[in-house]
């Protein structure tokens, strides 16, 4: 009986470690978000590498960390934390754009290239592995194989909002900001959190764009 109880308390007390263990990591990455909302990167890493020594294998966390050194100017550790993160996600969305985009930003094209080939070798039909050479071929001056990439993401899934944002900053570069306005709207309604979009859209209507009439 003794040896019943004994084992029950254990249990109690590791339930009642993992709870706090829980908590301490939720407290250390909301006061790292409210710090990088901040600017404040250098701190903002710092509580994110606490919970970090909580839960090694925290995809999320990874990922926050390379935000910050990406914002300090550490590349290189930037570019550590998101592959390490891609290890244990390898569809985190977010780490896929990030390191896209740190390899566009220090032009190393080919890079980015490979990684996105690579994505898209590994996740055939996730839209937003196609969204992302979308953007790819955006940034490389191709509209019309953007624009092609971007349509296949959305076939794959017509609510992605990424795919949806990308192809009307191809159509506003195709001059059609008719088409570009629906594809804002369409976005913002999968996604309400995109100030830059929400910009777009106020100006193209300053600007007297409307959405095209049905034929």
């Amino acid at each position: 009986m003794r040896g019943i109880v004994a084992l029950i308390l254990a249990g109690i007390a590791m339930t009642g470690c993992a709870q706090d263990a829980h908590e301490r990591i939720q407290a250390y990455n909301d006061d790292g978000l409210s710090l990088y909302r901040q600017g404040r990167f250098f701190d903002a890493r710092e509580s994110f590498e606490s919970a970090l020594a909580l839960k090694s294998d925290d995809a999320g966390l990874l990922y926050n960390i390379g935000q910050c050194h990406d914002h300090e100017g550490n590349q290189a550790q930037a570019e550590k934390y998101y592959n390490e993160c891609l290890v244990r996600d390898p569809d985190h969305l977010a780490c896929h754009h990030a390191l896209t985009t740190l390899f566009v930003r220090n032009q190393r094209m080919p890079d980015a290239v490979k990684h996105v080939e690579t994505w898209l070798t590994s996740s055939p039909k996730l839209a937003a592995a196609h969204a992302e050479d979308g953007w790819l071929w955006h940034e490389q001056g191709d509209l019309p194989r953007a624009q092609a990439r971007l349509e296949a993401a959305l076939l794959l899934n017509p609510h992605e909002w990424r795919a949806l944002t990308e192809l009307g900053l191809v159509y506003e570069g195709l001059q059609r900001p008719d088409r570009a306005l629906i594809l804002y709207d369409q976005s913002l309604l999968e996604n309400p959190n995109q100030a830059e979009v929400k910009s777009r859209v106020a100006r193209l209507k300053a600007e007297g764009a409307k959405p095209p009439k049905p034929e």
